[in-house]
């Protein structure tokens, strides 16, 4: 009885991806997938820096909602970097490449509570433009993981930014 043999790569491991998705859709989706990973770890620290320094009649309701969100945004911003990595590429992690990347500037200072609150609206509200920004390459490639991923982050910046928007009413 022969024993049953794994077949025989065509090409060194690492040495290129053959996924279904040709090497420029992938570098395209990839580079969006990189400006959606600067803008969401823009805005991670944004939230967490908002976390540490809110005050004021609302500081247990926003300090609460702030812990929630960042904690949520750290554990995706592992998903991006890892998805930009399955397709290749490799993923910006220096504060220098996420300034140059992200559409999300920095806020200066410690702002009231509310307009900490304006703040993120703005910055998930942008993250959301990014991810939507990205279909069309991904649909083109028909990469659904990618697909998926950007699903996900659009369902929760959106609802964010809903839940955000909700506190500024009177």
């Amino acid at each position: 009885m022969a024993k049953n043999k794994l077949p025989t790569p065509r090409k060194a491991p690492g040495a290129s991806i053959d996924i279904g998705i040709s090497d420029a859709d992938r570098k395209k989706i990839a580079d969006g997938l990189s400006h959606l990973l600067a803008d969401s770890y823009t805005l991670y620290l944004m939230t967490h820096n908002f976390h540490w320094n809110v005050t004021g009649p609302m500081f247990n309701t926003l300090h609460l909602m702030f812990m929630g969100q960042y904690t949520e945004q750290w554990t995706a911003l592992d998903l991006i970097a890892e998805r930009i990595r399955a397709l290749g590429f490799p993923a910006p992690g220096t504060y220098g490449e996420f300034v140059k990347l992200a559409s999300i500037k920095e806020v200066g200072g410690v702002p009231k509570a509310l307009d900490m609150v304006r703040h993120l609206v703005s910055a998930q509200e942008a993250t959301a433009r990014t991810a939507r920004s990205l279909f069309p390459a991904v649909e083109k490639a028909n990469d659904q993981p990618t697909m998926d991923l950007l699903t996900q982050r659009l369902d929760v910046h959106e609802k964010t930014a809903w839940m955000l928007r909700s506190l500024l009413e009177e």
